[in-house]
């Protein structure tokens, strides 16, 4: 990752810029204020898929800490149609049962 870090006074005069430069690379822009951290603009689509891989990923330490607490093994057709559901958020079928992501 390429961090980009900014002055926020940037963002003011030069919006298309820091916008072209989110779509383009992909990578967050760090913008300070007086020197310090201050705030990170990012793609929205480049947001909504890592909101959307953080998520699977809990669901999948979720699934990790209840298999070590002895809870018994959830099918793997299950866990691969409510990934499904979870990657494309859609309702899919498993064993004759809805799934939808929580």
């Amino acid at each position: 990752m390429n961090i980009q870090i900014r002055p926020s006074a940037i963002i003011r005069q030069n919006y298309n810029v820091i916008s072209n430069l989110c779509r383009k690379t992909g990578e967050p822009v760090f913008l300070t204020k007086n020197g310090k951290g201050d705030l990170v603009v990012m793609d929205i689509d480049v947001y909504n898929e890592r909101e959307r891989r953080m998520e699977i990923r809990e669901k999948l330490v979720e699934a990790e800490e209840l298999r070590l607490t002895g809870v018994r093994d959830i099918p793997a057709e299950t866990v691969c149609g409510r990934l499904q559901a979870l990657l494309t958020g859609t309702r899919t079928k498993a064993g004759g049962h809805s799934y939808v992501s929580d």
